[in-house]
């Protein structure tokens, strides 16, 4: 059972992460996986074959993560998303995406103690990690907020096309990737429009990180490379052929994976995307001064300030 007073987990929480610090030390020291071997022999994907792809159906259980809907379009988890058990989780999750050991630990377990559920004896549903502000959050890059789509079992696509769209990298063949401050910059415009879009809308700085925690996986597990991106946030299909872009030797750690979400986080400037967007206005209503009459301009201002 999940401890559960405040000291235990505290206790629990410091083994976790000291045993994630040791990980990340061997990750150092020691070679990393080759290429083509990253997913463990006998597990789904090896060798980047992955099980048959399904999508969900009429009934299905699906939630606001890809990466866990993507498990259960290709039967790594229960096809329908039902009864999981939170203690089949880590081992999955280490074998499909490489996260390390101590990742895979802390984060079922956090999420039984969310829904008040022992994390050795309990299953789940994949659609209950949808509980408003636990994991779900608002202003996510792939979904439309709760108040306004209550369901957050399929992505908005919108979103995410833009999202891809704005990726400034390319990696050493040409193919476009997205940057941390492209996720940075979108994360900023996405905050902006929720804001005040949804009248329910709420954003704490721990909702944050978790927001950022979630976009900071596309950097890493998926090494930035949109055609893989894209794959798992519009479809929720792992890719033909991938296997995670960690390659490290016991995964992707707490310690290798918080710089980044740092990063992320801390580049994202609401208001230098507001003053962006008054900018724009601006230099609209200026063209449409010279190119324009009087009352192109006057509607152009009246919509400005809607």
């Amino acid at each position: 059972m999940f401890l559960v007073t405040p000291v235990l987990r505290a206790i629990q929480n410091v083994a976790v992460f000291t045993w994630d610090f040791g990980l990340e030390i061997v990750n150092v020291v020691t070679p990393k996986r080759k290429v083509g071997h990253v997913t463990p022999e006998g597990e789904p994907g090896a060798g980047g074959n992955w099980p048959e792809y399904i999508a969900p159906k009429e009934g299905d259980s699906r939630c606001c993560c890809p990466a866990l809907n993507a498990m259960a379009n290709h039967g790594i988890i229960s096809r329908d998303g039902k009864n999981i058990k939170f203690s089949e989780m880590p081992h999955k999750l280490n074998a499909t995406y490489n996260f390390a050991p101590s990742f895979t630990f802390f984060v079922p377990n956090l999420a039984a103690h969310m829904l008040k559920k022992s994390f050795s004896k309990d299953t789940f549903d994949l659609a209950e990690i949808d509980l408003h502000n636990g994991i779900e959050h608002d202003a996510s890059l792939t979904r439309e907020d709760t108040g306004i789509v209550a369901s957050q079992a399929k992505p908005h696509v919108p979103f995410i096309k833009e999202l891809l769209a704005s990726a400034s990298g390319k990696d050493e063949d040409g193919n476009a990737l997205l940057t941390p401050k492209d996720i940075s910059e979108y994360s900023a415009k996405r905050r902006v429009e929720a804001r005040a879009t949804n009248p329910d809308f709420s954003l704490k700085l721990a909702h944050k990180l978790v927001g950022s925690s979630n976009a900071s996986g596309f950097l890493t597990i998926f090494g930035g490379r949109v055609d893989d991106i894209e794959s798992i946030l519009v479809e929720e299909r792992i890719p033909d052929g991938w296997e995670s872009r960690i390659r490290k030797r016991k995964g992707l750690t707490f310690a290798a994976f918080n710089p980044v979400v740092y990063k992320v986080e801390r580049g994202i400037d609401e208001k230098k995307y507001k003053a962006k967007v008054a900018a724009e206005a601006a230099a609209t209503v200026a063209d449409l001064k010279v190119e324009g009459g009087e009352d192109d301009v006057a509607d152009e201002e009246v919509a400005a300030k809607r």
